[in-house]
């Protein structure tokens, strides 16, 4: 739980220190642009001599995206930090359980320099793991994550298309992707591509970023990011995908809903295979799904 504490403090840091330089901007700093949003949604269920049976719980989402970019001249430098975190506690008395709904930690630095029209010379870097361990079940007892296993370093040289603020193409044919394990037990036994006892894998490919933003309608908003890498030197057509969704329904200032989308597909990750009588028959790359709702307070500034 001390990691949830650290999370919330450092939100909190963020957003108040934000706000403060808000209030006066001095000239020096006059081409960035700050902002961001925090949202905190939950639900509850509780069960009292209910026939039909249920377990009672209680389970919260975070998510915290906050952007700084720079421009001016020829120059442009877009700076995002995407966090989630979500944990859910259902059950009573000896019989309650933990486990998380979401963890996500998202960093990206893109750097670009004008060429031509909407064209610009760019390279990115970005960041993502996530907080705490993670388990495909809230019974298990063996992780199947924890932070920095995995964790994902892409550095990629490019051209940025930026035709408005709305949309942005990154196409990088140089792009390295480096892949850590930095857990034992799963470094170990290959999680993630790695080679067994391994806690680092080095890839070289080509790597394409989109990202897109519309206002369906005056409380609604629709973004959207996908992600391709293709490994030059390891099975070259096995593309790995990572595609990002997510509508905003705002109801006033403070209060709205979101969904959050996402699809991902890692050739190097292998997922369990089990049969119709729930047998293991082996292991091999799947389309993973993520989907969460939730229903809250948003701040925004």
């Amino acid at each position: 739980m001390s990691r949830i504490k650290l999370y919330a403090t450092v939100i909190i840091l963020i957003l108040v220190s934000l706000h403060l330089r808000a209030e006066e901007v001095p000239d020096t700093v006059k081409g960035w642009k700050i902002g961001g949003v925090l949202s905190l949604t939950g639900s509850q269920v509780s069960f009292t001599n209910w026939a039909a049976g249920g377990a009672n719980s209680i389970s919260a989402n975070s998510f915290t995206n906050l952007f700084a970019n720079y421009k001016r001249g020829k120059m442009a430098w877009d700076n995002t930090l995407d966090l989630g975190y979500g944990l859910t506690r259902q059950g009573t008395g000896d019989d309650v359980l933990y486990y998380k709904t979401d963890d996500k930690i998202d960093f990206s630095s893109k750097y670009g320099r004008y060429a031509f029209e909407y064209w610009y010379y760019s390279a990115l870097v970005s960041f993502k793991s996530q907080f705490t361990k993670g388990f495909k079940k809230n019974t298990d007892t063996i992780r199947s994550s924890n932070f920095l296993a995995p964790g994902y370093i892409n550095i990629s040289i490019g051209m940025d298309y930026k035709p408005n603020d709305n949309f942005t193409l990154f196409m990088s044919p140089l792009s390295g992707k480096i892949t850590l394990v930095n857990d034992t037990l799963l470094s170990n036994i290959g999680s993630y591509g790695v080679s067994p006892g391994e806690i680092v894998r080095y890839e070289f490919g080509g790597f394409v970023k989109a990202q897109f933003k519309a206002n369906l309608a005056d409380n609604i908003t629709y973004t959207t990011r996908l992600e391709l890498f293709s490994n030059y030197l390891e099975n070259p057509q096995n593309v790995d995908v990572n595609w990002e969704n997510t509508f905003n329904f705002k109801f006033n200032s403070y209060f709205s809903a979101n969904i959050h989308f996402t699809m991902l597909y890692d050739d190097d990750t292998k997922i369990a295979i089990y049969n119709d009588n729930d047998e293991l028959v082996g292991r091999g790359a799947r389309l993973q799904m993520k989907q969460l709702f939730g229903l809250g307070i948003t701040y925004k500034f």
